[in-house]
């Protein structure tokens, strides 16, 4: 068997990039990569989503799919 971890490129500019998780994920893995990126825990990303889509006509879900589009997966 191999661990995952292991085999992921490690990048040496220190340069943080947004992936979305293929560990964390409820649909695409957006908001498991973006609470990976900002070092939080993924319930938050989700619930600020929500709260984005509920309060800005919409607004969270448009993101939501552009990045589930856009973002490469980890």
């Amino acid at each position: 068997m191999t661990d995952h971890n292991t085999i992921t490129p490690k990048n040496d500019s220190g340069i943080r990039r947004f992936r979305r998780s293929r560990e964390d994920r409820m649909i695409a893995g957006v908001c498991g990569g973006a609470a990976k990126l900002f070092g939080t825990d993924a319930v938050l990303v989700r619930i600020f989503l929500v709260a984005a889509t509920l309060l800005g006509f919409g607004t969270g879900i448009l993101v939501y799919a552009a990045c589930w589009l856009l973002v490469p997966e980890d």
